[in-house]
Order: structure tokens, then sequence, then C-alpha cells
């Protein structure tokens, strides 16, 4: 039950990454902000720890599995709502939605409604939470990997999308800042000194 609910659940959003990337490649154009960043040697990097993480922890790893009905249960429950979360965000941000976080389409609009006006990266939180569902939802283990590599890619995707909305919408954005958490729903976001 457990490897087919995680199935369904990625399935779901790759597929949807799939159409609305098809979607957008023909109905909009793009352009690079800034510096194509380091972001590409995190990535690689995170994946080569997690790597040799799962390769020399393997057995250690496997002891803290545990495939009890009180980790399953809420990984479940989770994995499915993240996933639900994640849909409503890629499908909310529609044609602005780009593969790179440093590329803004042709007219770019800043969204701060639907699960914007719950998160200022639905899409990074719903992700993240479907890893930390797949996690339990598979009885921890071997599976913590992938729960570092997706931390990492996301520590260095937020900054640069935060930056790039910063300087493309200044005043907007930081009024958005001021009422929107960063990444967990529900944190008030911390004040600014000035």
């Amino acid at each position: 039950m457990a490897e087919i609910a995680t199935w369904v659940c990625w399935g779901v959003v790759v597929v949807t990454w799939i159409a609305g990337a098809a979607y957008g490649a023909r109905n909009t154009s793009s352009r690079r902000q800034g510096g194509s960043g380091s972001g590409w040697l995190w990535r690689v990097g995170s994946v080569v720890v997690a790597v040799l993480l799962f390769r020399f922890a393997r057995h250690d790893l496997r002891r803290v599995t545990d495939h009890s009905w009180w980790i399953e249960l809420p990984g479940l429950a989770l994995l499915s709502a993240s996933t639900a979360f994640t849909i409503w965000a890629r499908l909310s941000l529609g044609r602005m939605w780009s593969a790179s976080p440093n590329v803004l389409r042709v007219d770019h609009e800043l969204r701060t409604d639907g699960p914007y006006a719950i998160t200022r990266h639905p899409i990074y939180s719903g992700l993240f939470g479907m890893l930390l569902g797949t996690v339990l939802l598979n009885g921890l283990g071997a599976s913590l990997a992938l729960l570092v590599v997706g931390a990492v890619v996301l520590a260095t995707r937020i900054p640069i999308e935060e930056h790039l909305m910063s300087q493309t919408f200044p005043d907007e954005y930081a009024r958005y800042r001021e009422r929107v958490p960063r990444f967990v729903p529900g944190l008030k976001p911390r004040r600014r000194s000035r």
C-alpha cells in the first residue's frame, strides 16, 4: 500500500509538471535574470553526498526503518495533502512557472493569492512535504537520504528566487514578505530591522 501511494502521488505531480512545461513552452517566452549562479553545483553536490550517505550508512539506515502504523499513517496523510498543495500551487502559478529559479516569463506577474497567500514558495513547501511524507510512509530508513538531498536543493533555490523577486518587484515583494511566511505555512514572517 505504501509503495502504491508513493508512486501514485509522485506520478501525478510528474505528469502535471510535464503537461504544464509542455504547455508553457509553447505559449510563453522567458528571460534569464542575473548569472546562472552556482545552484547547479550545490544540487550535484547534494546528490553525491546522498549517494555516499546511502552507500556507507545503508546498514545503519535500515536499522531505523520502522513500518509501524503510527509512522506510516501520518506519512500517508502528509504525502496526500502535500501532493494536492503542490499541484494547486503549480496550477495557480500557470504560465509564470519556470524550471530555473532565475528565469522570469515575459510580462511576469507576482502571484500573492491562493497557495501563494499561505507561503511564498508553496511548490517547494509542497514538494518538501511530499518528501517528508514519503520518508514516513516508507518507514524512514534509507529514504532519509532523499530528504537530505531535497532540503539542500530547496535551500539553494529559494534564496535565488527571493533575490529575483525582490529585484523585479521591489515594493510589492517587500510588502508580500512582511505578511506571508517564506516556507512553512502558518509561521509568522520575521520582521526585518531597517
